[in-house]
């Protein structure tokens, strides 16, 4: 079953309308990915907050970072995954597929990422962003000791803190718009197709 073709429950524009820098981007997405985000079609209703989002994305995941882009897209998933948001599992689960060259990885990181062999930096990070979540009022000062005792430093736990807070905030756009995800997600990078053991006869 298809999921429904809207791409935002709001509408978006035509991007015929858009000003000339966006369609530049719009341009550049079709270039290089085959298609626009649909972040960036829902986020085009208002265009200076889409320039705005744009930006503090591509400082928070693509700047240096003591996080790799990896552990970055995984602390995404899992703040997604503790908000139910369809969209952000989906792009943000196929980003960690393509990084890791696992597709097993990305969904265990969708579903349950505490049965990952992750080391304890990783897993630590992660707990942590799922606490500050789920329960944003007990993160305390055992859990930035916590971070700092596998060997993260002062800007590395900023990082972290402000990567799932962001997400947390597009989550809750994505929720509120039924933003739906780009279907070219659901199949990217998933490995050979799985073909069905022969069955025996009789």
């Amino acid at each position: 079953m298809p999921q429904p073709d809207h791409i935002s429950a709001l509408g978006v524009p035509d991007p015929a309308t858009l000003d000339d820098d966006l369609k530049t981007i719009w341009a550049k997405c079709v270039e290089k990915l085959g298609f626009v985000p649909s972040v960036f079609s829902t986020y085009s209703k208002k265009p200076q907050r889409l320039r705005h989002f744009m930006a503090m994305y591509n400082d928070i995941m693509l700047a240096p970072s003591g996080l790799s882009k990896l552990e970055r897209e995984m602390v995404a998933v899992v703040v997604s995954s503790a908000n139910r948001c369809y969209y952000c599992l989906v792009a943000h689960g196929a980003a960690v597929r393509q990084l890791s060259g696992d597709p097993e990885l990305g969904e265990m990181m969708a579903l349950n990422y505490r049965v990952a062999k992750l080391d304890p930096r990783q897993r630590a990070m992660l707990d942590f962003a799922w606490k500050l979540t789920t329960t944003p009022n007990l993160v305390d000062d055992a859990d930035r000791d916590g971070l700092r005792g596998h060997g993260m430093s002062e800007e590395d736990i900023f990082d972290l803190a402000e990567t799932a807070a962001f997400f947390n905030l597009s989550n809750r756009m994505a929720s509120a718009t039924d933003m739906m995800p780009n279907p070219e997600y659901h199949r990217s990078d998933r490995g050979p197709a799985f073909v069905p053991p022969a069955r025996k006869k009789g």
